[in-house]
């Protein structure tokens, strides 16, 4: 059995602009029961304002524990964003989790290359991507030994 020692809600920001696949990952959080706050950011100039408190609307954001992000987004993508937020010496020590459609060799070794803590290919069906999300939360959350807590 999985306990948590803490029992105020994970905070993570879903970096996202497909409605479908915040859908899915709400759903899956919601389905695995672990308290949770769920933003999300529509790309990556929304993130690095949420992140960094800029503005009325993102003033009072929270840490987040975990970031989940896709690499292809208008505006400002996850390759840019992700080279920031592990630039930023306040930001760098927060999870990031690519998750993408993006199956290709250069995006996954450059993900890594600039910090990424893990790199998850988008499912095409949609058990296999609620699945994807319990494993991301059973492993972060859980398992893995870092500063959530």
């Amino acid at each position: 059995m999985i306990t948590r020692k803490t029992t105020r809600p994970f905070e993570i920001l879903l970096v996202e602009d497909n409605q479908g696949d915040v859908r899915l990952v709400q759903e899956a959080f919601r389905e695995t029961g672990l308290p949770h706050n769920l933003n999300v950011a529509v790309n990556g100039v929304q993130a690095m304002s949420f992140l960094r408190h800029e503005g009325r609307k993102y003033a009072q954001a929270p840490r987040p524990d975990l970031i989940l992000m896709d690499l292809n987004m208008r505006e400002k993508d996850g390759r840019q964003t992700l080279a920031e937020i592990k630039a930023d010496r306040h930001l760098r020590s927060i999870p990031v989790v690519i998750l993408t459609g993006s199956p290709h060799e250069r995006d996954i070794f450059n993900a890594y290359d600039s910090q990424a803590n893990s790199y998850i290919v988008k499912p095409i069906d949609v058990e296999e991507y609620i699945d994807a999300i319990k494993s991301i939360e059973a492993y972060w959350f859980y398992t893995a030994k870092n500063f959530l807590r």
